[in-house]
């Protein structure tokens, strides 16, 4: 076991962050066979893509990349019986989640049943009232109410009691999940899962409305449509496939990059009055594809704030109005709510902030009147700050139980320490870097510390620190708009695809001057050689020493888009020259 970091050490020292840098490659043959600045090139290469076909279909995704449905186990049967229990006139219940992945595969499957010529029922779990995942009382109503099929939407993966509770009632179970699953499947008529075992579906990394889209797609198919017309379908729900793919933060390569990027070039014409209002509320121009930040940042927590401050079905019934007046009501109430839910989180980081301990290698955080709906953001928060796997936990007095979630960093796998000691847990789930979980107060010390211990046989005091991932070294003439632009075009970026970072040695800092009146933010000016960039440096008012007039450093940048003067250079790091 490592030894801890010192307690006054940890908490008050800010740990220089660990550079990361690519080997330098030749890149020269295939930015000239594309037609790209080094830069780009560089960045090209050292992600794997290193000859010109790979790197033509990386940056251009097209609807080719995007698998058969019929390549998913389960899809068959289950597409052939979603079709049975539409041309019978079924009742359908479509069980979701409350998070934009759940919320999305309800409204994608609605519509697609829709289309068919079918009608179906849904339920979102309310966060506070039912939690996580299918609940047996669930399903006795829906049996009550004479529902013959139950397709699971973003969840069911670790539901098998509830589906065998839901056959006894004389209910067939469908299962679309892309949860990790547990040993043994839940024993339904099918169960629609890139990550079972026994699937050989290319991307392991799909979304649960993605996976929900391909069974969609697969009815479609079934529906003796012609090629265009099915294609035309697809094309108008990739956009909501494209939102939750971001928002749910699964891996930005091959198919998924194609989905995003076909999926938010769509938003040029955009008919859906719900989406329509979204964009309008979250500051979205009007004709505009969104990036996959704006997805990320504008519209994604607006989607989310329902489930985590009220009820999702707000969400659900957003995308299926087809009354404008109604569609801008839902999106005002959601953007209200993301109001009220960065005020609670920030309440929340607060307190905590005020006694983390950092001498510990796992964080469980917990406390009475944390809002359960933000505890998760409010996990990634302190993720951010003190680089360590950490759970944020509600307590709950009167049922005697704490609830919440947990997120993490890169060396660490957080379903592999809670299967460690599930002995521990009324319920539990989730991701290598996200879960959630439900235990007993009497236990909350014990996993406490046990987090910790297990936490300290998996990392060290280094993994603590913040890593920058250096993509490609660039001098500063090479540095322009043109540099920019071609960097651009690598998107959209996020998990599996981040944000090219790039390294500038041996620069001089020319000067420094304040950007705005907080006394936060800075643009440094530097030169290289003859060469001067300049560089917007956010929050960095405990760091101006190190970009002192005259220091020479190396920094890491980023090429981002600006209003005023189209693109400019972030500074993301700074260290002594090297």
């Amino acid at each position: 076991m490592a030894a801890p970091l010192p307690v006054a050490a940890a908490a008050t020292t800010r740990l220089p962050a660990r550079w990361k840098i690519a080997p330098p490659v030749e890149a020269a043959a295939l930015a000239q066979a594309l037609g790209l600045t080094l830069p780009a090139a560089r960045v090209l290469m050292g992600r794997g893509y290193t000859d010109v076909a790979s790197a033509t279909a990386f940056l251009r995704p097209h609807v080719g990349q995007l698998h058969s449905p019929a390549l998913l186990a389960g899809v068959p049967e289950a597409a052939e019986r979603l079709q049975a229990a539409i041309a019978g006139g079924e009742k359908i219940l479509l069980y979701g989640d409350y998070d934009v992945d759940g919320t999305l595969a309800v409204v994608i499957l609605t519509k697609v049943i829709e289309v068919c010529g079918g009608r179906s029922e849904f339920h979102v779990p309310h966060r506070l009232k039912e939690g996580y995942g299918m609940r047996p009382e669930v399903v006795e109503r829906a049996a009550a109410e004479g529902v013959k099929l139950i397709i699971s939407v973003d969840t069911g993966i670790r539901a098998g009691d509830v589906v065998r509770h839901a056959t006894a009632l004389g209910i067939e179970c469908i299962v679309t999940d892309h949860h990790l699953p547990e040993a043994e499947l839940p024993p339904a008529l099918a169960v629609v899962n890139p990550n079972r075992p026994d699937c050989t579906y290319p991307n392991k990394d799909l979304c649960g409305a993605a996976v929900a889209f391909k069974l969609g797609m697969a009815l479609m198919e079934r529906q003796g449509w012609p090629e265009a017309k099915v294609a035309r379908m697809a094309d108008s729900f990739l956009k909501l496939v494209a939102i939750a793919t971001v928002a749910d933060v699964v891996s930005l390569k091959g198919e998924n990059r194609a989905i995003v990027k076909l999926g938010l070039s769509g938003f040029g014409s955009i008919h859906n009055p719900g989406l329509r209002a979204l964009l309008k509320v979250a500051g979205i121009e009007e004709g505009a594809a969104p990036s996959v930040r704006q997805v990320g940042f504008q519209i994604g927590p607006r989607i989310n704030a329902a489930g985590r401050m009220e009820s999702a079905r707000q969400v659900v019934e957003l995308f299926l109005t087809s009354d404008a007046g109604r569609a801008a009501e839902i999106a005002k109430e959601l953007d209200d709510l993301n109001i009220e839910r960065r005020e609670t989180e920030k309440r929340i980081l607060e307190e905590i902030l005020a006694s983390v301990d950092p001498a510990r290698a796992g964080l469980v955080l917990a406390g009475e009147g944390w809002h359960r709906g933000v505890v998760g953001i409010v996990a990634s928060r302190v993720v951010e700050r003190f680089h360590r796997p950490v759970f944020v936990l509600e307590i709950d007095r009167d049922e005697g139980v704490a609830r919440g979630s947990g997120r993490s960093i890169e060396a660490f796998h957080l379903l592999d320490a809670l299967e460690s000691m599930p002995e521990l847990f009324q319920k539990f789930g989730g991701h290598s870097h996200a879960a959630g979980l439900t235990l007993g107060l009497e236990q909350l010390p014990e996993f406490r510390e046990r987090f910790n211990a297990y936490a300290w046989t998996k990392l060290t005091p280094d993994d603590f620190r913040a890593e920058v991932r250096i993509d490609a070294e660039a001098r500063a003439s090479e540095v322009n708009e043109r540099a920019a632009e071609d960097i651009w075009s690598l998107g959209p970026f996020g998990m599996g695809n981040p944000q090219p970072v790039l390294m500038l040695r041996g620069l001089r800092v020319v000067g420094t001057t304040p950007l705005g009146s907080s006394g936060k933010h800075f643009k440094v000016k530097m030169e290289q050689n003859g060469s001067h960039v300049m560089a917007k440096a956010w929050s960095f008012d405990e760091r101006l020493a190190e970009i002192a007039p005259g220091a020479m450093v190396d920094v890491a940048v980023t090429l981002e888009e600006d209003s005023y003067s189209k693109w400019s250079m972030v500074l993301r790091d700074v260290r002594p020259a090297s």
